[in-house]
């Protein structure tokens, strides 16, 4: 029936609306909370019962929670403000969304470029890293450098650790991986990130294991730092210095001869 299928039609972009106004609210928890459900209602233009409607669903679905904060300039007077902060599972969900828009700019770039075009594109994602710790390392002890990385990498969103691996070396773990997804689709990216690691620390590393592979953590086994060889003109100079030293085998045979006739 015509009034059906119009009803229906009807519903599912209610539905539709519904859901694009939800996923709004939670992009501005995440981008600017936590935040209020006024601060929401003035930034999306919702009336406080529409706030309230997606708070509470996001509130049932784990997306966000709620926290208190005493207004500034009142102590110890006034009621809380409750504040509305996106969950570690609803950042995920974001990151997903993320994913599928990343593969798909991936799988265009192969498909229209070619392999090596991610491949690069892959390096150069990591070549800010690069440029930002590999000046600084050079100043920091070989002992510390893996620490080091970890604390940066944990600072970029990768909860990254250091240990000292049981053969010798170190291990750098990585225990979440927000690319991983498209990383098991193209591990291109974890080949330049691997080879990013070994520039910044100067020592050659082995990726182990990767969450883009279904291990649970990623898992680098960076190799023990050997003493830095000299230089090709410090070795020749010091191979040529001894030479220099020591007299030629003419001048030593003249000098032989000399002894002889002093010591008739």
């Amino acid at each position: 029936m015509p009034g059906t299928e119009e009803t229906a039609a009807a519903r599912l972009s209610g539905v539709s609306a519904e859901r694009s106004t939800r996923a709004r609210v939670a992009r501005l928890i995440l981008e600017h909370g936590p935040i209020t459900a006024v601060a929401l209602g003035e930034r999306l233009g919702l009336t406080p019962a529409a706030v309230r409607r997606h708070l509470d669903a996001l509130l049932a679905e784990g997306m966000i929670e709620p926290r208190t904060a005493r207004p500034r300039g009142q102590r110890g007077r006034g009621r809380p403000a409750k504040l509305f902060a996106i969950t570690d599972a609803g950042r995920s969900a974001f990151e997903h969304a993320y994913d599928g828009l990343a593969g798909n700019a991936l799988r265009f770039l192969a498909e229209r470029v070619g392999e090596g075009a991610v491949a690069e594109f892959a390096r150069s994602q990591v070549s800010g890293l690069v440029g930002r710790l590999q000046p600084e390392m050079r100043k920091v002890p070989v002992d510390q450098r893996v620490r080091v990385l970890a604390e940066a990498l944990s600072a970029d969103g990768y909860a990254a650790s250091a240990s000292k691996a049981s053969l010798g070396g170190e291990q750098l773990c990585q225990h979440h991986c927000p690319v991983a997804h498209v990383a098991a689709e193209f591990p291109q990216l974890c080949e330049a990130e691997t080879e990013a690691f070994a520039q910044i620390l100067g020592t050659p590393v082995q990726r182990l294991a990767t969450i883009a592979h279904g291990d649970g953590v990623c898992t680098t086994h960076v190799s023990p730092h050997r003493a830095v060889e000299p230089d090709a003109r410090e070795r020749e100079a010091t191979r040529r210095a001894p030479e220099r030293s020591r007299p030629s085998i003419r001048q030593q045979t003249i000098d032989d001869e000399s002894s002889k006739e002093t010591g008739r």
